[in-house]
């Protein structure tokens, strides 16, 4: 069977924008870009500054940033590849929110993710939690740097036939 693929992403400094556009291209897939309703700005993304934005977001799991458009039509597709980068060990809450915005059951969602240095630590764990029972999530691939086309279309052809 051939699925209908959306690869949607979210990205803060355009190092997760990169991948995605790799990976859609390499599995013709679609794209939707997650944006922040009130954008990110430097301050908000300084890791090291455990009152900046994408800290408080780490830390209060609670909190959910508002998306700018949610004209993701996602019921046109059985598989979704959902990248971001990965912050405190998790992905950004911003995800969370795509994620409760849309119904995914009955839909298999493979995380992939960029990381200055750490895995996907607990984030398909937590993002489980914001959608329908019915969907699936799988860890799928940190892509940090340059991955070529056939490494990902070989990627996603596995994950396909899943």
């Amino acid at each position: 069977m051939n699925k209908k693929i959306l690869v949607a992403y979210f990205s803060a400094t355009g190092t997760t924008k990169k991948a995605a556009q790799a990976l859609a291209e390499a599995a013709h897939a679609d794209i939707y870009e997650i944006k922040p309703e009130v954008p990110y700005t430097k301050d908000d993304l300084n890791w090291t500054d455990r009152k900046s934005r994408s800290s408080v977001e780490m830390s209060d799991q609670t909190y959910r940033p508002a998306i700018a458009d949610q004209s993701a039509e996602i019921e046109n597709y059985d598989l979704i590849f959902l990248g971001y980068p990965v912050w405190w060990y998790v992905a950004p809450t911003i995800v969370n929110t795509f994620l409760e915005s849309y119904d995914f059951g009955g839909k298999t969602i493979v995380l992939f993710a960029t990381s200055g240095g750490s895995g996907f630590g607990k984030a398909a764990e937590k993002l489980k939690s914001s959608c329908a029972d019915a969907a699936v999530i799988k860890e799928g691939k940190i892509l940090n740097g340059k991955h070529s086309k056939e490494e990902l279309a070989a990627w996603v052809e596995k994950v396909r036939n899943q």
